[in-house]
This record gives C-alpha cells, sequence and structure tokens, in this order.
C-alpha cells in the first residue's frame, strides 16, 4: 500500500521538476506525509460509519462528530440556524455513511445537489452542512497527517489577526463612558481592533418597537458612543459597528454618512441582507466602508453582492455560510473585486481555528471576529480541547496539528448541553 502511493508521488515530483521545483517539492512532500503517517488501511478504504451531535445555548450551537472505520474522528461546528436540525444530521449522516471522507468537496456537493427540494439554498440546510463539511476537513487532515490550510493549498500568514466584539450589548442601555472604558479594556488586551454594537431595541427614543428609521435622538446616541470610542483609543485603533440589520435604507445612509469623521473600519449590516440595491445606494453615499454577509449563504449568495459593488467587505459566517472549502472560494470570488475577506465569528474555538485555516490560505483576508466570551465565560474553554493560548496580542497563532487542531471536549460539554437533545448518542 505504502509502495504503491510513494511510487505514485514520486513519478509525480519527478515528471514536474521538468517543469517547476515547487511541484516536486508538493509531490515529495505529500508522499512524507502519507508515508509517515499511520494508518489501519489505506486512504481509499477509509470509510464513514456514523455521525453524532451535540448542542449547546439553546441549540443555537451544533457540535458535529464523524467517526470513520479507522478509529479517525472529525469534529466540526455549526451556529445559529441550528435550533432543531438534530434529525437534519442524521439524515445527513444516512447519506454519508459508506463514503470515503476525504472526498471533502464531492461529499458536500453531493448533500447540496440531494438537498435542492429540502431548502439547500440557504438556512438550515446549509449551517448543518456548515458543520458536517468542517469535519469531514478535520478527518482528512488527521487521516493524512496534515493541518487543513495545507489541504486548502498553503498558507499566506502563520497569524491571524482578530478584532474583539465587546459584547457590550444595548439592552443594557451603555453610556458613551461604556463604549470608551470597554474600548481601552480590548486594547490592553492587545487587540487593535475592536466593535461595538448599535442598534438598541429599548432606546426610549425609538419611534415605536416596529419602525426601523431611527429618531434624530438615536441618531446622536450613536454618533456619542463612537465618538467617545475613538478618543478613548486614538487614531490607530480600528472601530467597527454592527447595526444587526435592524434598520432602513434611510438611517443606514445616516448613521454611515454621520460616523465619516470617525474615521471607522467599517459599519456592519446597517439593513437586512436581502435587498442588495439597497446595499449599494448606502454604499456609494459614504465614505464609511460597509461590511455584510452574516446572513448570506454559499458563493450564490455573495455573487450579486460583489458583482453589484453593493459592500465594501464581506464577512461570511463560516460556521454558516457552507464550510471551509465554500468559504474559500467565497474570498476567492471575493478577491476577483479586491474586496477584503473579514468573517463573521460567534463561534467556540473549535470554529476559530476552523476559520483561521480558511483565513490563512486566501490572500485577501483582512480580520477575523473575536469574542469577549473567551475571556469571561468559562463555558467556552471547557467544552474544547486544545494545546497553547487561544489568542495573543490580538492574533491567533495558526495550528500545524494534523486536521483542524481543536476538538470538542464531550466532558467539558455534558454541563452545558441543551437537555432536550441527545448529546452525541
Amino acid at each position: 500500500m505504502k509502495n504503491s502511493r510513494r511510487q505514485f508521488f514520486t513519478k509525480a515530483a519527478a515528471a514536474t521538476t521538468l517543469t517547476t521545483l515547487p511541484f516536486a517539492t508538493f509531490g515529495r512532500e505529500y508522499s512524507k506525509a502519507i508515508d509517515n503517517t499511520q494508518k489501519l488501511s489505506a486512504p481509499s478504504e477509509l470509510k464513514i460509519t456514523n455521525i453524532k451531535c451535540g448542542y449547546i445555548r439553546g441549540g443555537h450551537s451544533l457540535f458535529v462528530k464523524i467517526y470513520s472505520n479507522q478509529d479517525i474522528v472529525g469534529h466540526g461546528e455549526g451556529v445559529d440556524a441550528t435550533p432543531g436540525t438534530f434529525h437534519l444530521v442524521k439524515m445527513f449522516g444516512k447519506r454519508l455513511e459508506g463514503k470515503n471522507p476525504l472526498n471533502v468537496h464531492r461529499l458536500f456537493e453531493d448533500i447540496r445537489r440531494i438537498g435542492f427540494f429540502e431548502g439547500a439554498q440557504s438556512g438550515m440546510y446549509v449551517a448543518v452542512l456548515t458543520a458536517v463539511e468542517t469535519a469531514l476537513w478535520d478527518l482528512a487532515g488527521k487521516a493524512l497527517g496534515l493541518p487543513v490550510y495545507q489541504l486548502l493549498g498553503g498558507k499566506f500568514r502563520d497569524r491571524i489577526r482578530v478584532y474583539m466584539d465587546t459584547a457590550l450589548y444595548q439592552s443594557r442601555l451603555p453610556k458613551p463612558e461604556d463604549f470608551a472604558a470597554s474600548a481601552k479594556e480590548a486594547v490592553d488586551m492587545g487587540f487593535t481592533a475592536v466593535k461595538f454594537d448599535l442598534d438598541q431595541a429599548n432606546d426610549p427614543n425609538k419611534y415605536d418597537a416596529y419602525n426601523w428609521t431611527a429618531s434624530p435622538a438615536e441618531l446622536q446616541r450613536m454618533y456619542d458612543q463612537m465618538a467617545a470610542t475613538r478618543e478613548a483609543v486614538g487614531p490607530t485603533i480600528d472601530i467597527c459597528a454592527d447595526m444587526h440589520g435592524r434598520y432602513d435604507a434611510i438611517t443606514g445612509e445616516k448613521v454611515a454618512k454621520m460616523l465619516e469623521p470617525i474615521h471607522m473600519m467599517w459599519l456592519e449590516e446597517p439593513i437586512p441582507a436581502e435587498n442588495v440595491d439597497a446595499y449599494k445606494k448606502i454604499t456609494e453615499s459614504t465614505s464609511t466602508p460597509i461590511c455584510a454577509g452574516e446572513n448570506h449563504y454559499l458563493a450564490h449568495g455573495f455573487r450579486p453582492l460583489l458583482e453589484n459593488g453593493a459592500v465594501d467587505v464581506i464577512m461570511p459566517d463560516l460556521q454558516k455560510a457552507g464550510g471551509l472549502g465554500e468559504a474559500q472560494r467565497i474570498a476567492n470570488l471575493a478577491n476577483l473585486y479586491y474586496v477584503p475577506f473579514a468573517p463573521h465569528m460567534v463561534a467556540s474555538f473549535l470554529g476559530a481555528m476552523a476559520s483561521c485555516h480558511v483565513c490563512a490560505s486566501v490572500p485577501n483576508f483582512m480580520i477575523l471576529e473575536w469574542q469577549i466570551y473567551f475571556h469571561k465565560n468559562p463555558m467556552y474553554k471547557e467544552i474544547v480541547s486544545y494545546e497553547g493560548e487561544m489568542v495573543k496580542d490580538g492574533f491567533i497563532t495558526l495550528s500545524e496539528k494534523p486536521g483542524i487542531g481543536v476538538e470538542i471536549n464531550e466532558d467539558g460539554m455534558k454541563k452545558y448541553a441543551d437537555k432536550d437533545v441527545p448529546l452525541f448518542e
């Protein structure tokens, strides 16, 4: 088995030497990786035997484990569009059982195509498929003894810059001085970029609970909060703000224009995701960069945003938009339009590191989201297994371990698992 694979890669390396040295090196390195990896059988004999899952956060965080006949297990995560999807995971498992997990793209396409009439265009179907696809990459990397970024074609960087989402939720009616203090705390922790929420459902100055137009007092509150942030951290720290798609187009235009003196890194989702033309109108009206994509799915969902110049920055959620391979396709598509790739990330450290492999593999990566809960909620350390520090001085060091480099810790997750759903059964 090893000899036949070695001969294949040796011949490939020899042949490519006639053209370029890097391809010869690729053949030799792949041959070494395969030969140095302990396997129970040939890669061609690797088969999926089962898929199991668990949920936390009321079903909004899905964790998937894919089992194989060689006792290699792949781990993946999906977020947000996942409540109530236990049986969808099981259905995908039946469709994948007996298949070779190394054919990641093929298996992704099989599940997507068979679901054309089951909702495979977006939403829960794609979010669950994202978790499964991620676990396939993890399993493939472990089987071949390679980190996922290597399977994606290599890396442009060793460290992934992240911005701190301060989670200074507007439901608590924070004041401008609260914004300033929170921003300084993040900078003191080593972060060079911070994000805040501007939407405030219980703002007493709202016209009513359903009106999407911000009142003058709301607009003033938003400006004061961002101005206090900029004053607190100075001109060299990146600042961005999220509106969670909860306003209308005229408010989006006003806020973007109003914040121009603040020199924002971006203004995020001022309006809902569906209307590309409305996004374009806002983007063209201001020098404040407009960012969207958290609620778009698959490369198909990003094509009109990019073709129409509707946004300045895209932020797909890599635990929701279709998986790691699809995320790389989205980033490469954006690169054709010279649009930066800045993924949304509200997952565990498993999802964060999985995202890092994609961020390392594309040239147009800008920055990745990071959450304050990693530092303040012990659950996020208990539900995963990993080595080293999670983040240091505003960067995540890319894992060099086979697969993703972070795994689900079932024992730790038991304490936080949703009680109404079986946990990895």
